[in-house]
């Protein structure tokens, strides 16, 4: 029998374009929490901020920080919450959002020119890719400045949307004009595999909007990208990408979408009865949400099973790793949905 779905929608005045969960804290008065990228025009100069939302009531914001123009990525550490902006510039502070804690990078000739939208923490450091084909890898100086090292420049040539780590020394890109990419930094910082995807039978590029890689299976991505393409990269099979969803193709892998997939996360609440153990072929449930309105979760093998179909894009969602059963997601109509799924949407009901 299915699970049991239990959706809230938080209407906002602002365009949340990005939502994150923050880690738990038993201190903290206000239960657990979220980080969203708000967009608003009327406020001038404080049109794009980060805000310190409470689940219990995401309509009421704890804190903020301003940004010198729209985020373009957020992702959220142990340690710290980040987010790029579509000035090339990087924002890192503490998750009780004290901002006289905040540190930059600012955007420019010397780290990002135009929008960041490849953002990942590595362990101790932030790797970032940007449409301006530019990667960097940045951490702490020791005087508490951040320090950005330039790892690749494409010059134009391409641009990234997206950026994983998948260990300390490896890390993922994916973008427009170079497929997915994998960097090993013991090698001289150099790509040492690519992956076109299955836009074209592999023939021609798409683009890439999204990567994840599951923590037990460092050596499989789940890419999203343009005309509803979701598919697995395996590198042990660098140049057979597994299909998971995508318009024109046969076989199995049925379309969940046919517009832009946003973002794909390894779904670890969705449990395969096919999946027994870590070794196992079949590939993990795979999240994601559409500029088309889709959520839903797709699989291998499997018809998808969809989650939600509103009438405007999902921008982004994030799944609780404390709570996975728990998914909220930035909504473009001005909202925030909170999604539960199993037992504790019964008991909402």
């Amino acid at each position: 029998m299915a699970d049991s779905l239990s959706f809230r929608r938080h209407p906002l005045a602002s365009s949340v374009d990005l939502v994150r969960w923050l880690p738990s804290s038993s201190a903290s008065p206000s239960g657990r929490l979220l980080a969203a990228a708000i967009y608003d025009p009327s406020s001038g100069p404080a049109a794009s901020s980060i805000r310190l939302l409470p689940l219990s009531d995401p309509t009421s914001p704890l804190d903020s920080l301003a940004l010198p123009s729209r985020a373009t990525a957020l992702r959220c550490s142990p340690a710290a919450l980040a987010a790029a902006t579509s000035s090339g510039s990087l924002h890192l502070l503490p998750p009780s959002f004290d901002s006289d804690a905040a540190v930059a990078v600012p955007g420019g000739a010397g780290f990002h020119v135009g929008p960041v939208r490849g953002l990942d923490f590595g362990g101790e450091e932030w790797v970032t890719a940007g449409e301006d084909g530019r990667v960097h890898v940045v951490g702490g100086g020791g005087d508490g400045r951040l320090v950005a090292r330039k790892v690749w420049d494409a010059k134009g040539m391409s641009g990234y949307e997206a950026a994983r780590w998948a260990s300390p020394a490896e890390f993922a890109t994916g973008g427009v004009g170079c497929g997915v990419q994998w960097w090993d930094r013991r090698k001289g910082d150099a790509v040492v595999s690519q992956c076109n995807g299955i836009w074209g039978r592999g023939i021609v590029t798409g683009m890439v909007h999204s990567i994840d890689i599951h923590t037990s299976r460092k050596h499989i991505c789940v890419v999203g990208g343009s005309s509803g393409t979701i598919f697995v990269w395996d590198l042990r099979w660098p140049q057979q990408p597994i299909p998971l969803s995508g318009v024109g193709l046969s076989g199995a892998a049925e379309p969940v979408c046919e517009s832009e997939v946003w973002e794909v996360l390894f779904d670890t609440y969705t449990q395969s009865s096919d999946i027994i153990s870590s070794t196992s072929s079949k590939i993990l449930p795979v999240m994601m949400c559409s500029e088309d309105g889709i959520l839903a979760v797709v699989e291998q093998d499997e018809r998808p099973l969809e989650l939600l179909a509103e009438a405007c894009a999902i921008n982004s969602f994030d799944i609780d790793p404390q709570n996975p059963s728990d998914v909220v997601c930035a909504l473009e109509w001005e909202s925030i949905g909170v999604l539960t799924r199993g037992r504790d949407a019964m008991a909402e009901e």
